[in-house]
C-alpha cells in the first residue's frame, strides 16, 4: 500500500470537512427540487383498472412538473352506487391518506370518488391539501355562472339527491339543472367502454337539449376516460372530475414551492 507524507495529506484533510458540507447541500438540493412533487390518487372503490385509467387521466392534466400515483380502496367493492357504500369507504380512504401523508414525496391528496367519500375526515386527519373530485368540478363546470346537469350511471335516488345537497352548498343551486341516469345494469356498463359510451351519449343529448345545460359534469370518477372520448361529439364541454381535481391539485403544489 503506498504511503504519503503528512505535509501531503495536510491540505487534503483541510478540505474534507468542506467537501461534506458541499455533499449535504448538493443531497438537500436533490430532495428539495422531489419532496413534495407527487400527488397521491386515492380510488375508493376496488377497481384496480379504473384507478390506473383515473391516474393516467389525472398525470395527463397534472402536467409534467408533478408525479400522480394511484392506490385502490381493497376493502370497498368495485363499484360504489348507493350512499352506504359511500359511507364504508371512507374508513379505507382515510387509512390510506394517512399512511401516505407520512411519506414526503406527496404533496397532495386526490379523493376519486363523485361523492368525495372521506374528504372532510381525510382533510381533518392530514396536514395535506386534499381535493375531491366531485368538489373541484363543481367549481370548474360552474365557472363564470354556467348552468349544468350531471350525468352518471348510478340510479339511487339518495345518492342523486346528495348531488344536488352538494350544488347546493357550495352555491350552485340555482345552475343545477339536474342528474340524468343512463339506461341499464351500472356494472355491466363500466366493464364495456363501448356500452358506456353509448349510454352515456344518450344522456349528454338529454342533458343539452332538454335541460339547457351548458356544461356537463361526468359523475363518477371510472367513467372520466369515456367523457374524454365523447367530447369530439359534442360542443358543449364535458367536464371531467378527475382532471378538474388534479389541476387544483398541481397547482397546490406549485404554489408551496
Amino acid at each position: 500500500m503506498p504511503s504519503f507524507p503528512f505535509s501531503t495529506l495536510r491540505p487534503i484533510q483541510r478540505l474534507l470537512p468542506a467537501l461534506g458540507l458541499f455533499t449535504a447541500l448538493m443531497g438537500s438540493a436533490v430532495l428539495a427540487e422531489t419532496k413534495g412533487n407527487t400527488i397521491l390518487l386515492i380510488n375508493p372503490n376496488s377497481n384496480q383498472t379504473a384507478t390506473q385509467s383515473m391516474t393516467e387521466l389525472a398525470a395527463e392534466a397534472a402536467g409534467e412538473d408533478v408525479t400522480v400515483l394511484g392506490k385502490s380502496n381493497s376493502q370497498a367493492p368495485a363499484l360504489l352506487t348507493t350512499p352506504q357504500d359511500m359511507i364504508d369507504a371512507v374508513s379505507g380512504v382515510v387509512a390510506i391518506g394517512q399512511a401516505a401523508a407520512e411519506d414526503p414525496a406527496i404533496g397532495a391528496i386526490i379523493v376519486a370518488a363523485f361523492s368525495d367519500p372521506g374528504l372532510e375526515e381525510l382533510r381533518n386527519a392530514v396536514d395535506l391539501p386534499v381535493f375531491g373530485i366531485g368538489e373541484e368540478v363543481f367549481h370548474e363546470a360552474a365557472r363564470d355562472g354556467r348552468d349544468f346537469s350531471i350525468v352518471t350511471v348510478t340510479p339511487n335516488e339518495d345518492l342523486i339527491e346528495s348531488f344536488r345537497q352538494k350544488a347546493a352548498s357550495l352555491g350552485y343551486e340555482a345552475q343545477y339543472r339536474g342528474t340524468r341516469v343512463t339506461e341499464g345494469d351500472p356494472n355491466e356498463l363500466v366493464q364495456s367502454p363501448e356500452k358506456l359510451d353509448a349510454a352515456l351519449a344518450k344522456v349528454f343529448q338529454v342533458a343539452v337539449e332538454q335541460d339547457n345545460a351548458q356544461a356537463v359534469i361526468m359523475g363518477g370518477g371510472p367513467l372520466s376516460a369515456s367523457a374524454l372520448r365523447l367530447q369530439p361529439d359534442f360542443e358543449v364541454p364535458l367536464v371531467v372530475a378527475v382532471n378538474a381535481a388534479a389541476r387544483a391539485a398541481a397547482a397546490a403544489i406549485a404554489a408551496q414551492d
